[in-house]
């Protein structure tokens, strides 16, 4: 919001005394707001009103708006659960359809400890969102952009490299979604892998922090959304053999 608070609040010096005054900082404090009704839609309307942006300018704004927050809606998403599993799954297999759900007639071990089965290959997918490090607030508040150099902690927990082969790990901000792709071993074997998440978890289960000060040391394992499943295939022949 930062950005587009900047651009309207330039549009609003250059207008008359009055609009100044309709839309003064104590003005807009002190505005009830039910939606769809916010603080932009009331901005917006009076510079429209006032003849300092047309409607041509004005859907302008909102296309740059939409294309530096189209993933936005996602850090609307409360539940660490809905977000981590839910989402994170059904997007994985959206993009790559070739991978199929585990049953016990893929793999008559199973028990839930991963998420996706492809050719004897077995995948566990990961989710974290790149938010403001800072205390407080909401996370839709706190999102950040690919370009904003604000310190954030992105948080892969519950990584048990024994249970699967591959790991593929997402991560959104609100303007872009990476991709990492990881055998066990690399994870395992990672400086940044935290085991023992929780005591006495006897599938040495770990977590593992992605921060702006250390994002460059993953950019072995980043890929393209379109190779995606040939890199789950390459890593498929690096990982050690899960333990049954």
């Amino acid at each position: 919001m930062d950005k587009l608070d900047k651009i309207l609040k330039g549009k609003i010096k250059t207008g008359c005394r009055e609009l100044k005054e309709q839309l003064s900082d104590e003005t807009l404090e002190e505005l009830y707001s039910v939606y769809p009704f916010n603080k932009f839609e009331y901005i917006i309307s009076h510079l429209i009103s006032g003849q300092i942006i047309d409607i041509n300018e004005y859907l302008s704004i909102r296309s740059s708006y939409i294309n530096r927050n189209k993933y936005l809606y996602l850090f609307e998403i409360t539940a660490p659960r809905t977000f981590g599993e839910t989402w994170a799954q059904r997007h994985l297999n959206e993009i790559v359809p070739e991978l199929q759900r585990p049953d016990k007639t893929t793999d008559p071990y199973y028990t839930g400890e991963y998420d996706f089965w492809y050719n004897n290959i077995k995948i566990e997918v990961k989710a974290s969102r790149a938010v403001r490090r800072q205390s407080g607030g909401r996370l839709i508040e706190k999102a950040l952009s690919i370009e904003d150099n604000a310190s954030f902690d992105m948080n892969f927990q519950q990584l048990k490299p024994d249970c699967c082969d591959v790991f593929v790990w997402i991560g959104v901000w609100k303007d872009c979604i990476k991709y990492w792709v990881l055998s066990n071993e690399e994870v395992r074997s990672n400086k940044y892998f935290s085991k023992g998440q929780h005591r006495g978890n006897k599938q040495k289960e770990g977590q593992l922090w992605i921060k702006n000060s250390n994002i460059d040391d993953f950019n072995l394992y980043a890929v393209d959304v379109r190779h995606i499943l040939d890199k789950i295939i390459e890593k498929s022949n690096q990982h050690t053999h899960c333990h049954e």
